[in-house]
């Protein structure tokens, strides 16, 4: 495999001339890099006018390997062609390097190029490039690649070190000025000629001593540097000073991969592409691996693409009632200048705001919070005058009971949780969780595994008051600006939340509706339930004791809810070409033969459950033989007459009506292991609990181990 590395671009604040004599003093061997043992000229040429010269040395390295790997390959020493091209009229020194050692088994390449500075000639830029390619190494080549990476690495961070060493030292010398080349400026030194300049190649042009300086020449004009709005200050490049004070400390081969990641966006995305914050966070986020990060960041743009994400907050329209009921807020900053994000779960009524906003008002609501996230860390940079790419978010989950555990909700959070992990990675510094109740560990244990493991570390979870303790939330959050709520005297206006009253919930046609979707299918699904066509759900058990469950509103007329099983696959609808029908999925097509009898070939395995327009129904059962199992919604007619056996005339005219034999519900269903059911009957109390406003009507069931809740 090749190992590639790409430089940012360093500046020396430094003319070039200076620069160059300063380099020079590196040969023919360094102190201030132990593993360079010495070099020697081999050749070198100069042009008729003594504006290029061109040198070849051949340079000796000790490699830090293991002994047994050098007895191994028979060599103590590596062996390096370095190729300078000088050219003091353009003011640029290429230099190319080459391996001779195992140049059969082992490709090094590296090109280094200084340049004057393109808004600055007073100043001077360094860029390095390099490839390592082993091909084979006596089985080693693992280990080879990983010492040869690490030893070039820590060189690399000492290149600038030891240019800026020798330029402290040509000033204790009194040299601070180097004249520029000019055709006249060796003219006087033909006589002596290129034998002097071979046997001491450390002067590339006269230097000077001049006096004190004056006026302009002491002082060159500093370039400021540019608002860093989409990359780096230069556009295409990134200078080594602006990384680290808008990106932060990175690794030579951290600095690398981010460049190259760069440069990769920019040839296949013509378009407008991340800042550089936001790339080098999905790098962080698979551990500098390239090719990943790549390859999550693209799928990254392609997302923000198809949804105009890019745009949402300026498009957006944020309902109103998030205004009253989502209980989160931006809230100053931590100690470090992160963005702080207060989020009152506890007092939230999650299944209220997934049935009012819907799964996609939900996680749009979440989005503009990474986007306002983003634009925040950015803001804060400028203002503490360092790098700020990710947020604090505080937890408050007083008030948390099982009620949170609503299926349907904790499926929303879990979709969620995958979107932001997939495109806004390395966004959370840190998130404090307060006054975690008993049922937390539930939620926790449900939600985690969805979370990466380097999120999971930045959790610090505080039960009852120990966030007022040594080591609590006073080391994360500034006295002066910790909530009210929290018993700090900072006032934090984030909306009271409570009970969504049902009559914001959304019709099933409204979402429906929605357009531009950010999901392709939702959590809840719709049905149509006509007179004489009941809907039916099939689901295949293969594992005795699966529990399913089940969520569903009845939004339009009555119907009569029937669970049935069967050893028996149903017969693939004739409509349908055979073998179209899924293992898991609802119709109005009979899934039940006319030709079945009920106790023979299928069986009902819970007592009919009658529900009236407006109910809502949760439940469970927890299954006791494998095979198919059918959720039947049948439409509910009136009752008839218990005194006469004529018709009424009320339900003549009602079967006149066909409109009137329709209802409409819209379901969540889910089948969970045994293992996986751990509180779910507890959650069903949640149904009558105050805060949801559910009644006490409940159906059970000790033979077949069910249970539904009903609310209206």
């Amino acid at each position: 495999m090749v190992q590639e590395y790409q430089s940012p671009v360093r500046v020396y604040k430094n003319p070039f001339e200076l620069i160059m004599a300063a380099y020079v003093r590196r040969f023919p061997k360094c102190p201030l890099i132990p593993v360079f043992l010495d070099s020697e000229v081999m050749s070198e040429t100069h042009s008729p006018d003594g504006a290029v010269t061109v040198t070849e040395r051949r340079c000796m390295v000790d490699v830090e390997a293991p002994r047994l790997l050098k007895r191994m390959a028979g060599v103590d020493y590596l062996y390096f062609i370095q190729r300078n091209t000088l050219n003091r009229r353009e003011r640029t020194l290429h230099i190319e390097v080459h391996n001779e050692t195992f140049s059969s088994r082992v490709f090094v390449r590296e090109l280094c190029n200084y340049t004057v500075h393109p808004e600055n000639e007073e100043w001077t830029c360094f860029e390095q490039t390099a490839s390592l390619d082993i091909k084979s190494f006596f089985g080693f080549e693992n280990s080879s690649e990983k010492i040869a990476m690490k030893q070039y690495a820590s060189s690399i961070k000492k290149g600038k070190e030891i240019i800026e060493y020798y330029l402290r030292e040509l000033e204790q010398e009194g040299v601070t000025h180097v004249p520029r080349w000019t055709p006249s400026s060796i003219t006087a030194n033909t006589t002596s000629s290129s034998s002097a300049a071979t046997a001491n190649s450390t002067a590339p042009w006269p230097i000077s001593v001049p006096g004190p300086k004056t006026g302009a020449s002491s002082s060159p004009p500093e370039v400021p540097p540019s608002a860093p709005e989409g990359g780096s200050p230069s556009g295409d490049k990134l200078d080594a000073d602006y990384i680290r004070r808008y990106l932060g400390d990175l690794t030579p081969l951290q600095e690398s991969c981010l460049i190259r990641l760069r440069q990769g966006l920019q040839e296949t995305h013509k378009g407008k592409i991340p800042k550089d914050q936001h790339v080098l966070r999905f790098l962080r986020s698979r551990d500098f691996g390239l090719e990943k990060a790549r390859e999550m960041l693209c799928q990254s743009l392609t997302w923000r693409k198809q949804h105009q994400v890019d745009f949402l907050l300026d498009s957006w329209e944020r309902p109103g009632l998030l205004a009253d009921y989502y209980t989160g807020g931006w809230h100053h900053h931590d100690r470090d200048g992160r963005p702080l994000y207060i989020l009152r779960l506890g007092q939230m009524d999650t299944k209220g705001l997934v049935r009012a906003l819907g799964e996609e008002g939900l996680l749009r609501q979440v989005l503009s919070i990474n986007e306002e996230g983003l634009r925040r860390c950015e803001e804060n940079t400028r203002v503490f005058g360092r790098p700020i790419s990710c947020w604090t978010c505080l937890v408050d989950l007083e008030g948390l009971n099982m009620r949170h555990l609503w299926r349907p909700g904790v499926k929303a959070l879990l979709r969620i949780i995958e979107v932001v992990e997939a495109n806004y990675p390395e966004t959370l510094g840190r998130l404090l969780i307060l006054r975690a109740p008993r049922v937390f560990p539930v939620l926790w244990t449900l939600v985690s595994p969805f979370i990466d493991e380097n999120t999971r570390k930045k959790f610090l979870v505080y039960a009852g008051n120990d966030y007022q303790g040594p080591g609590g939330l006073l080391d994360y959050i500034d006295k002066t600006i910790l909530p009210d709520f929290l018993g700090g005297s900072c006032m934090c206006e984030l909306p009271e939340g409570g009970v969504v009253p049902k009559s914001l919930y959304r019709t099933a046609e409204q979402l429906e509706s929605e357009e531009n979707r950010l999901w392709a299918d939702a959590i809840y699904k719709s049905a149509s339930v006509f007179k004489g066509a009941p809907y039916e759900l099939l689901i295949d058990i293969a594992e005795v004791s699966s529990v399913i469950t089940w969520d569903f509103d009845v939004c339009k007329g009555d119907v009569v809810f029937n669970i049935f099983h069967s050893k028996r696959a149903p017969s693939p609808p004739r409509k349908e070409a055979p073998g179209a029908t899924p293992l898991v999925g609802g119709a109005n097509l009979p899934l039940i033969d006319r030709n079945w009898t009920l106790g023979q070939d299928y069986s009902k395995v819970e007592t009919a459950l009658a529900c009236r327009e407006g109910e809502s129904v949760q439940g469970s059962h927890i299954t006791r033989w494998p095979g198919f199992y059918i959720l039947q919604w049948r439409f509910q007619g009136a009752p008839a007459c218990a005194a006469s056996s004529l018709p009424r005339v009320d339900d003549v005219l009602a079967s006149l009506q066909v409109s009137s034999h329709k209802c409409k519900v819209i379901y969540y269903t889910e089948v969970l292991a045994s293992q996986d059911f751990r509180g779910s009957m507890t959650s069903l109390e949640s149904s009558h609990s105050g805060f949801s406003q559910l009644s006490a009507a409940t159906t059970a069931s000790s033979q077949s181990h069910t249970s539904s809740g009903i609310s209206r």
